[in-house]
């Protein structure tokens, strides 16, 4: 059937995105991957420039779990036992002893009674929230969380929906109190990590602020923390922003497989009950299948990783590459976001700059990114650079000397 008038509607549509310069566009599509050096980290060749090596900034595999010997054996293990993938959802055929072992893991990591997995970290989110959600709920949401938590509450439908400003405490505490005369059950969800800047939300506060307002809710007052950047690459341990802040009473934390694991698949960890309703009623877990019984022996070897002395190796390396690359653009006189995540924001806050310098960078072999508005408010373009364990300091004082080099 023919869809003439639609397809002119959609293409009319993607001109708009480039006259705005907000469409993505053609993919970067890696080929191949030259093994680490003891003086430089990994090399990734693209399919499209097969004779330049380029230096990876902008990457979520924090630890470089992804090319780790282990990681690889283990899921190369599970292949030959299992196959390839599940074959099924979960509650049919498709629960494979790797993926209880798993979950098995997580719970004991997170040091949560139960833990169960989902296909991605959006899925999650998605599969979370909304059976958590009844009419006569009330979600209240950091303005600058995830696209997966806003999407998830826009599915939630609560009876009311607030927004925060971005780390508001005392607006927080406000909305809390202003919405327990109207909703019996309460939910404050937020990222730990903000992945666009790489601060971090302050988690006991609001655990604090929860607690202080639940006897005003007669079903409670929940807390739901997406942390899939936080969790393996921040805290002394990587347990993520409920380690960095010392928080306690995270109701519900969802993070990743798929970051600083370096393999794939989403998670969510809590108290048993919580996890067991879940099972009963998250269509995307309930319809969806599983990472495949390989990925999942993977995750937990990965786990394995990051709670033992060479995981701590690896994120002592981690955080001496981030103050390295700070203070490299500091010196230089570039405006950052200082922190201790290995997400580092160059703010260039000038749409045209950014895309200029992001050329400068891959002309010189560096894969950055450039988020320019909608993505960020105006004013607060940036470059979102992120560090890697597998990022050896030749490979970061590399990085700043291309960028040196730039010419406004």
């Amino acid at each position: 059937m023919p869809h003439q008038r639609l397809e002119s509607i959609l293409a009319g549509r993607l001109r708009e995105l480039d006259e705005q310069g907000t469409r993505k566009g053609r993919e970067t599509v890696i080929d191949r991957v030259i093994e680490p050096s003891f003086t430089w980290g990994p090399r990734y060749v693209l399919l499209d420039d097969p004779n330049r090596p380029y230096i990876r900034m902008n990457s979520n595999g924090y630890l470089g779990l992804a090319l780790d010997r282990r990681v690889r054996e283990a899921e190369d293990r599970a292949v030959k036992r299992y196959g390839t993938g599940p074959g099924a959802v979960r509650f049919i055929s498709g629960t494979w002893s790797p993926h209880k072992e798993l979950e098995a893991r997580l719970a004991a990591f997170h040091q949560r009674d139960a833990a169960m997995i989902y296909s991605s970290a959006y899925a999650t989110v998605m599969g979370v929230l909304p059976p958590l959600v009844t009419d006569q709920t009330v979600v209240i949401s950091d303005e600058l969380n995830h696209n997966c938590i806003i999407n998830a509450t826009r599915l939630a439908q609560p009876k009311q929906k607030r927004i925060y400003r971005h780390l508001d405490m005392a607006e927080l505490d406000r909305q809390l109190a202003e919405a327990a005369g109207d909703c019996v059950r309460a939910i404050i969800v937020t990222d730990g990590i903000f992945s666009m800047r790489g601060d971090h939300a302050p988690l006991d506060q609001i655990c604090a602020i929860a607690e202080k307002h639940d006897s005003a809710f007669p079903e409670n007052v929940i807390v739901i923390v997406d942390d899939s950047h936080g969790v393996g690459a921040f805290g002394e341990t990587g347990r993520g922003t409920e380690e960095y802040v010392k928080a306690t009473g995270v109701d519900l934390l969802v993070a990743t497989l798929g970051k600083a694991f370096g393999v794939n698949g989403g998670y969510v960890v809590g108290a048993r009950p919580f996890i067991d309703y879940l099972r009963e009623t998250s269509p995307f877990y309930v319809y969806s299948n599983p990472i495949t019984p390989a990925e999942a022996a993977a995750a937990k070897t990965a786990i394995d990783i990051v709670d033992s002395p060479s995981g701590q190796k690896l994120l002592d390396h981690l955080r001496a590459m981030t103050r390295r690359f700070e203070k490299g653009l500091a010196d230089l006189g570039f405006e950052t976001i200082p922190g201790e995540h290995p997400v580092v924001p160059l703010m260039v806050r000038d749409t045209a700059k950014t895309a200029a310098l992001i050329a400068h960078l891959r002309a010189g072999g560096v894969l950055a990114t450039g988020l320019n508005y909608p993505v960020v408010p105006k004013g607060d373009e940036e470059i979102r650079f992120q560090i890697s364990a597998d990022h050896t300091p030749g490979d970061i004082d590399e990085v700043l000397g291309i960028l040196a080099s730039f010419e406004a």
